[in-house]
């Protein structure tokens, strides 16, 4: 078959997506090429959509609508009050904890860890944890990061960084495997983790 430049670049750009290799996306660019109006044109506004009117809460860091204006006296994604933060590495995270229904409160995405590829410390949503634990009122930091060495490095700087702040720190416990990534554990791993979660000491002093 004749090579078509449209078509492999198109491959070639979903074979990027997490699960999917060459061939899973040579599979979806067919099924797209023959469903075009019931596929192509819908998939191709709802992207162009969310391109342009979904970003990430630079203080957070989950998703919300640009048309949201966050700051750190008031959060405009979330109007209940709550006196715990959750602080998880990834959106993808966030959303597993979510759909398990395990926790109820706030979350806070770092947007990777310390050790990633192309990561550093400053790129990393640490110091707008801290300012929001300070003007929120939080009472509990729950660290939900890997077991991975990055995961453990990154949750070790956190909580050297809220050294100080009267607030309690506490840490994913048993039931989380080491080396296990959040978003690839199932509800029940969760639940005993968050369950069995451990106190750190936080030098307040």
């Amino acid at each position: 078959m004749e090579n078509i430049n449209e078509i492999d670049e198109l491959v070639k750009l979903i074979s990027k997506l997490p699960g999917l290799g060459p061939k899973s996306a040579k599979r979806i660019v067919l099924k797209l090429l023959n469903n075009r109006d019931e596929l192509v044109k819908p998939l191709v506004k709802s992207l162009a959509e969310v391109y342009q009117n979904i970003s990430r809460c630079n203080i957070c860091g989950t998703l919300k609508s640009n048309s949201i204006d966050c700051s750190f006296s008031h959060c405009k994604i979330i109007e209940k009050k709550y006196n715990k933060i959750c602080v998880v590495e990834n959106i993808s995270d966030q959303w597993s904890i979510e759909s398990s229904n395990i926790f109820s409160g706030y979350f806070h995405i770092l947007g990777g860890t310390i050790s990633s590829v192309g990561q550093k410390k400053e790129d990393l949503l640490i110091n707008s944890l801290v300012e929001r634990v300070k003007k929120d009122d939080i009472e509990e930091v729950i660290l939900a990061t890997s077991a991975t060495v990055e995961g453990q490095t990154t949750a070790y700087y956190i909580e050297d960084s809220l050294k100080g702040i009267e607030v309690q720190i506490t840490k994913l416990a048993q039931g989380l495997p080491v080396g296990g990534e959040i978003e690839s554990l199932d509800d029940g791993t969760l639940f005993s983790a968050f369950k069995n979660r451990t106190s750190l000491k936080n030098g307040s002093n």
